[in-house]
């Protein structure tokens, strides 16, 4: 603490505090300089904080005794200021994450499409109904495109009245090529193959990869094995292309290879789709990577590096603030996690297909019939993890008797409204039993902000649930990401095992 006059128009003492520690000595010795003078002089507190400097004036007889309790009044009051500002600088610092900060290591950071850090987030802010609609019109060509993996065909895309979001729902950051070029690319688990926009490309986003700029870039030829993996291939000029639907999307694309940057681990000769051309809107702007377990996914591309092994924690959409986090290799796993065996499917090898043998409402283990969650390879039907679908679905009977018991726990005296595609909503308060997923060897009991969405001003309440759309001939229960929010997933495809584990994935 340093304490002096100033003189003026009105002679003041100063006194500026640096920090905590001094705080503690001025409480228990305050000693000030006495000039020679005998009036009464302003005293101000003063301290910096968080780049900003707060002050507080206490009136003294400078030739008298202080008043340590007068004085420590108003250090308190300094002192709470400055924790109060402190407070404030934080929550700002987490309104602002630092984008620019780089990954390290084997992790990645994991984006809500909507984050600040997201060039994909709507010019202006949905209301809590307009966001959850677009959710949920989302979902459906979603759901349109795993029912046409799972039946290998493509399907005709769902009409919507309302505009599908032209972008997926968390996005990492990829170096693409030599020197590296920054795309932020879309995370899909039950998808194999990445593909980015390239220069030239025909209904792409104005963010596109240009094989020019890199020296590392090179076209793969029609003789090449990886032709032999990708969908529809065609060969034209020498060059190996190939042509698929991704949702509401078709896109055609030349097979290619450079270098990625994942983090800080450099891979060379990466095998991806430039794409030349696109059509509808359910294409990621920027490209995707692909999660699966097929022969020309991340896993598959990166065996020696990451031993078929990746985690990952999604940030909740109610944090858009926060950034989750991509872990790829066995290194800095969880040790103490819970594990169910992953189902393997011939008809679609890449699909995270798990047994899911029951759900329990509260303390009651719904009555479903077993086929709802059966799993027949044939007919592609069973229960999938996926990181793009928003909210679980699940089929008819399985989500019609789990609805119910949750109306009855809830109570059947209260009015049931909708909204969208969610047919069990509230407008009254609520007090909501828990939901349980019982799987092969592990329980998941989610936490209620991950089956419960609430309107900003908390006067609607709704199951975040559905059951397939009408329209989607879906075999499929698929767990979607927000039930997955805030839990460590961990693929451990070697051991043929998905671990489940609560996290907050800040």
């Amino acid at each position: 603490m340093v304490c002096g006059v100033v003189y003026g128009p009105k002679a003041h003492v100063v006194c500026h505090v640096d920090n905590a520690d001094d705080f503690r000595k001025v409480f228990h010795n305050v000693v000030i300089s006495k000039e020679n003078c005998s009036r009464n002089h302003d005293v101000v507190w003063s301290m910096d904080c968080g780049g900003k400097n707060f002050q507080r004036k206490q009136v003294m007889n400078l030739v008298s005794p202080v008043n340590n309790t007068t004085m420590k009044t108003h250090l308190i009051l300094l002192t709470l200021i400055c924790f109060l500002f402190s407070v404030v600088s934080i929550v700002q610092g987490l309104s602002n994450p630092k984008c620019s900060a780089q990954d390290q290591g084997s992790t990645l950071q994991v984006f809500h499409v909507f984050s600040p850090c997201s060039p994909f987030r709507p010019s202006k802010p949905l209301s809590w109904e307009e966001s959850v609609l677009q959710m949920l019109a989302k979902d459906q060509a979603r759901l349109q495109y795993l029912s046409s993996l799972v039946a290998r065909k493509s399907v005709v895309p769902i009409a919507s009245g309302r505009q599908i979001i032209q972008s997926p729902t968390y996005i990492v950051r990829a170096n693409i090529g030599t020197p590296p070029q920054t795309m932020l690319m879309a995370m899909d688990t039950s998808n194999d193959a990445a593909w980015l926009p390239c220069t030239g490309c025909v209904g792409c986003s104005s963010t596109v990869f240009a094989p020019a700029k890199s020296t590392t870039f090179k076209p793969l030829p029609c003789q090449a094995a990886q032709c032999n993996q990708v969908p529809n291939p065609t060969c034209g000029g020498g060059a190996c292309a190939f042509n698929l639907t991704y949702g509401g999307s078709t896109i055609a694309a030349n097979l290619s290879q450079d270098t990625v940057t994942l983090a800080t681990d450099r891979i060379p000769a990466y095998t991806f789709g430039c794409i030349q051309k696109t059509t509808g809107s359910s294409v990621p702007p920027q490209g995707l990577m692909g999660l699966g377990r097929g022969p020309l996914s991340l896993l598959a591309q990166t065996q020696s590096l990451y031993s078929s092994t990746f985690s990952y924690c999604l940030p909740s959409f109610k944090s858009l603030n926060f950034s989750g986090s991509l872990r790829l290799g066995p290194v800095g796993q969880p040790k103490r996690i819970k594990y169910t065996p992953l189902l393997k499917n011939p008809r679609r090898s890449s699909l995270y297909y798990v047994n899911l043998v029951a759900i329990r409402v509260g303390r009651r283990v719904v009555d479903i019939p077993p086929s709802a969650f059966a799993f027949n390879p044939a007919t592609g039907a069973g229960t999938i993890f996926d990181s793009g679908t928003v909210f679980t679905r699940l089929v008819t009977p399985a989500y019609t008797a789990v609805r119910n018991e949750f109306r009855r726990r809830v109570g059947r005296n209260l009015t049931v409204t909708s909204l969208g595609g969610f047919d069990t909503c509230y407008t009254v308060p609520i007090v909501s039993p828990t939901i349980t997923f019982m799987f092969s060897g592990m329980n998941v009991t989610l936490p209620q902000d991950n089956f419960l969405i609430h309107s900003t001003a908390g006067s609607t309440t709704c199951l975040a649930m559905a059951a397939a759309p009408d329209n989607v001939n879906s075999v499929l229960n698929v767990i979607a990401n927000m039930q997955q929010q805030n839990h460590r997933l961990l693929f451990d495809v070697p051991n043929s095992r998905l671990g489940v584990a609560r996290e907050l994935c800040t």
